[in-house]
């Protein structure tokens, strides 16, 4: 009614990442405009799209030039389709909510876990909380679970260690580069999400104190 446009970004949450919703904007139980789609279409291939209202896709046909030098190519939409194709046949929509229910459960474990490190600490005290769903997932990271200081050196180190000794990449995230976000691959199945909490469960035992003058920024 005032008038404003609600632009859905589907670039990393779209083509059923979220398991229980194929759009990550259907949680939000929104009717977006515009919805943008990205890398994930082409599951490799160069490839976006833009989905909109009609009224607004009409209003570009006022004169102004507007073109691609890729755009709609034939390669590009047998590759968009065949992933389409692929998250159907494969069922990789249900896959991504199952594994990623696994992957909550496993990780909220690791977060209330009674196991202590070598000082007598719990290896969970620095996770803050466990949020997202499917494949689509963040770990907080705080020094204090009653002042929520982000631990921001500390997820820097872990995601270095996870990356070097593990062979893992994760990326980080938030507004103080304290959250590990876990976005995996939509194969990705319960035995990968073993070696990955287990991999983090060793990295958080042995993490020791870390002195944040001492830690650089993890480029991510």
């Amino acid at each position: 009614g005032s008038g404003g446009v609600c632009i859905a970004d589907e670039v990393q949450t779209g083509l059923g990442r979220f398991g229980k919703y194929y759009w990550g904007f259907e949680q939000q139980n929104v009717h977006p405009d515009i919805v943008t789609i990205g890398k994930p279409f082409g599951n490799g291939f160069p490839l976006a799209a833009v989905v909109c209202r009609k009224e607004i896709a009409d209003s570009f046909t006022n004169g102004m030039e507007f073109f691609t030098t890729f755009g709609g190519n034939p390669v590009a939409c047998a590759a968009g389709l065949a992933v389409l194709d692929t998250i159907e046949k494969n069922g990789l929509q249900n896959h991504a909510l199952v594994t990623g229910n696994y992957l909550k459960e496993r990780l909220v474990l690791l977060k209330n876990s009674p196991a202590e490190d070598s000082q007598g600490r719990k290896v969970g005290r620095l996770i803050g909380e466990v949020r997202g769903c499917g494949f689509f997932q963040g770990v907080e990271f705080v020094r204090d679970q009653l002042t929520k200081e982000p631990a921001t050196a500390e997820v820097s180190v872990i995601t270095t260690r996870m990356l070097r000794d593990y062979n893992i990449l994760t990326t980080v995230d938030g507004a103080f580069d304290n959250v590990l976000v876990i976005k995996p691959p939509m194969r990705f199945n319960s035995k990968d999400v073993d070696y990955f909490v287990d991999s983090l469960t060793i990295v958080l035992t042995s993490l020791g104190n870390i002195d944040p003058s001492q830690v650089s920024k993890t480029p991510t």
